[in-house]
C-alpha cells in the first residue's frame, strides 16, 4: 500500500483516473472548482480531456456526449450548479447513459435534490455518501462500476470539508468485477451500414414506428426496482443493543462516529448508523437496527431532510428526533458550529437523557 497526503478533490480526481475516466467537463464553484482543477491538469497526462465549460447546462452537454460514445465521463458542481442540470440528468437517466456526477455541497445540503433530483418524469440518480477521503477514492470508483454496470447515472455526494481536507490515501485501482460490453454505444462504427445507434430518452428505435411509451417507460421502472433492491449499502455500529440510533451521512457522520464511540466507552447504550447509498436508501437495514432501541436521532446538516427518508423506512415503530440544522459560515459553505464533536455528542447525550425519562 502506497499513501499520498493529498486534498479531498485530488483524491477523487485520481480515483476518477484510476477508474479510466478520460472525459471531465464542469464550470468552477466553490467547493467544486478545485476538483475541476485537478482533472483539469490530471486528464491531459491520462489522455483524456478536461473542459472549463461556459456553464453547468454545457458542462453536462459535453459529459453527456462524451458517455455515449461508451467513454467513461463525468461532471459535477454544487447543487446549485446541479440545479442547472436536472433536464438533462433526467433525460439522461432515460436513455440510459452510464454518467458520474459530482456534487461538492455547500451549506444547507442537497439530500432532496440528490435523492428526489429536480427533472421531470419518474426517475432516481443511485446516490453515494463518502464518509472522508479515503472512501471517496473508493467510492468514486464504484461510481463508476455501478454506472457501466446498470446503464445509469451516478451520483457522489460530498461537501467542503471532504473536498478541501487533506488527507493520507491509497488511490490504488479497485477491480469490482466485470460490466456488460456497450454495444450501445454511439460510436461511429456502424455509420453508413444502416444500422445506426439512437440514444435517446423516449424510446424511440430507428427503423421502428408505433413505439408505446409506456412499454418503455415499465421497462425503465423495472430496472429501478432492482437497483433498489441489489444496492443499498450502509454502516451500523453499536446498534445491537443500542437505546439510541444514530443516523447520520456523509462527513457528519465522522463526527456523530466519534461521539458514538466516546459514549460507548462510557456504558453509554447508543450506536450509529451510516447510510452509504442514499438512494436506494438501505430501509430494511435501518428498520432491523432500530428494532430495539427507544428512539432514533437523526444528524444532519439542514432543516430537515433525510428524515423523511428515515421515518418513511421505520413505519412509525421508532420516535425519530432531528439533532441536525441549519450550520454554516458566513460564506455559506457549511463549516459551521455543528461540526464539532463535542456539539454532536452534547445532542446526542440529551437525546439519551430524554429516552431514558
Amino acid at each position: 500500500m502506497s499513501r499520498d497526503l493529498l486534498e479531498g478533490s485530488e483524491a477523487i480526481a485520481r480515483a476518477a483516473l484510476a477508474a479510466d475516466c478520460r472525459f471531465f467537463a464542469g464550470y468552477p464553484m466553490t467547493p467544486f472548482t478545485e476538483l475541476l482543477e485537478h482533472f483539469a491538469a490530471l486528464l491531459p497526462e491520462r489522455g483524456g480531456a478536461c473542459i472549463n465549460a461556459e456553464s453547468e447546462l454545457e458542462a453536462i452537454g459535453m459529459a453527456w456526449g462524451a458517455a455515449a460514445t461508451g467513454a467513461r465521463a463525468a461532471t459535477g458542481s454544487t447543487g446549485q450548479g446541479l440545479a442547472l442540470m436536472q433536464e438533462s440528468l433526467s433525460e439522461l437517466t432515460r436513455a440510459e447513459i452510464p454518467l458520474v456526477v459530482f456534487n461538492l455541497a455547500r451549506g444547507q445540503g442537497d439530500y432532496f435534490q440528490a435523492t428526489r433530483g429536480g427533472g421531470h418524469g419518474d426517475y432516481r440518480l443511485i446516490c453515494l455518501a463518502p464518509l472522508d477521503a479515503a472512501e471517496a477514492v473508493e467510492l468514486t470508483q464504484l461510481a463508476f462500476h455501478l454506472a457501466d454496470r446498470w446503464r445509469h447515472p451516478v451520483l457522489v455526494y460530498g461537501d467542503y470539508l471532504l473536498a478541501h481536507t487533506h488527507e493520507a490515501v491509497d488511490v490504488a485501482a479497485l477491480d469490482f468485477g466485470p460490466t456488460p460490453d456497450k454495444d450501445w454505444a454511439v460510436d461511429g462504427a456502424l455509420g453508413g451500414t444502416g444500422r445506426a445507434r439512437n440514444l435517446n430518452p423516449i424510446g424511440m428505435v430507428p427503423g421502428q414506428k408505433g413505439i408505446d411509451p409506456a412499454v418503455f417507460w415499465d421497462r425503465l421502472q423495472a430496472k429501478t426496482e432492482q437497483i433498489a433492491v441489489a444496492e443499498p449499502r450502509f454502516e451500523a455500529e453499536g446498534c445491537e443493543d443500542a437505546e439510541l440510533v444514530v443516523v447520520a451521512f456523509g462527513t457528519l457522520a465522522r463526527f456523530a462516529r466519534h461521539a458514538v464511540r466516546a459514549l460507548r466507552s462510557e456504558g453509554r447504550r447508543v450506536g450509529l448508523f451510516r447510510p452509504i447509498t442514499l438512494w436506494p436508501f438501505p430501509a430494511r437495514a435501518l428498520a432491523a437496527a432500530a428494532a430495539g432501541a427507544r428512539r432514533v436521532a437523526v444528524l444532519e446538516q439542514n432543516a430537515g431532510q433525510m428524515i423523511d427518508d428515515v421515518r418513511l423506512a421505520l413505519e412509525g415503530a421508532v420516535p425519530v428526533e432531528a439533532i441536525g440544522g441549519i450550520s454554516t459560515d458566513p460564506a455559506g459553505f457549511g463549516i459551521g458550529p455543528l461540526l464539532d464533536a463535542e456539539v454532536v455528542r452534547g445532542r446526542i447525550h440529551s437525546q439519551l437523557e430524554e429516552g431514558s425519562r
